[in-house]
């Protein structure tokens, strides 16, 4: 199939594409990358009247470094990631990540912002960046600027805390400590596919804390923001061997997952990202 007719717009700095989007009567969609929108235009599951390109605004393709965060713009891809042009504050879990995400070609198209403003809960920015507690800025014509957790941007599968007006301008990453251990691992049928589960978790045991997720849930994903109860309540060099499965398992029945198969496979999930965090902290201490 082929789109229903549209406008494409081309705003060529961030004042000019917050303009357009707030003195807009009709529909418009918002295109970065394109890898989720593009399908869905042809499909027509979307119709807008008009589609506002922001790849070639430079604002949302810078990369800072602020007191301790890493500003990636809305803009940057999976692929500067992938390939280093991005500095991996996160130990290597930044590049880990974007390189299982799909194939290259999307990769080389696909951006960090328009995968969280679409929120696929497939999607692995979506866990992944909610495991390292990240931050979203945002920005309109009429507000200004604004920033807001992850855990609150993501409202559900395809849902986010976004008004019509409004456009993702950056995401703030936290920076890792070196001691700090993460794991990230994600179930396909193959390699390219969606995630049908996704476990991730970023912990520091010798600070005695971590953020676990567990995503692919066809809802926002589960964020534990506090891992303690998931090792006997406590965290210790030794994490990964006091994994108790039946307390994430009681987490996503009451998350709303009925299902016993769905949650084994997204405990087991969230296991292997455990064992690879402590797998970490094993080369970690053999190294000093």
């Amino acid at each position: 199939m082929k789109p229903a007719r549209f406008v494409m717009e081309r705003p060529r700095d961030l004042e000019a594409a917050l303009a357009m989007i707030a003195g807009a009567e009709d529909t418009t969609k918002v295109m970065a990358g394109g890898q989720s929108l593009g399908p869905m235009l042809n499909l027509r599951l979307v119709e807008p009247d008009r589609v506002m390109d922001v790849s070639g605004v430079p604002e949302l393709r810078r990369i800072d470094r602020e007191d301790g965060v890493l500003v990636i713009g809305a803009c940057v891809t999976h692929a500067d990631i992938e390939d280093g042009r991005v500095p991996d504050v996160a130990n290597g879990m930044l590049a880990r990540v974007a390189a299982g995400i799909a194939y290259r070609a999307v990769r080389n198209r696909g951006t960090i912002g328009g995968s969280l403003a679409h929120a696929d809960p497939a999607a692995d920015w979506v866990s992944a960046l909610s495991a390292l507690g990240a931050e979203i800025e945002i920005a309109s014509r009429a507000r200004g600027r604004r920033r807001i957790a992850i855990d609150e941007f993501v409202r559900g599968a395809l849902d986010v805390a976004l008004d019509a007006d409004e456009l993702v301008t950056a995401v703030r990453v936290p920076v890792l400590p070196q001691s700090a251990q993460w794991g990230y691992v994600k179930h396909c049928r193959k390699v390219g596919e969606f995630a049908e589960a996704i476990g991730a978790i970023v912990i520091d045991h010798g600070a005695g804390r971590g953020r676990a997720v567990i995503g692919a849930v066809e809802a926002a994903p589960v964020v534990i923001g506090d891992v303690r109860f998931l090792f006997s309540g406590g965290i210790d060099s030794s994490f990964a061997a006091r994994f108790d499965a039946a307390a994430a398992d009681a987490l996503l029945a009451a998350a709303g997952m009925s299902d016993p198969v769905d949650r084994h496979i997204h405990v087991t999930v969230l296991r292997r990202a455990i064992g690879q965090a402590a797998g970490q902290g094993t080369k970690l201490r053999d190294a000093a």
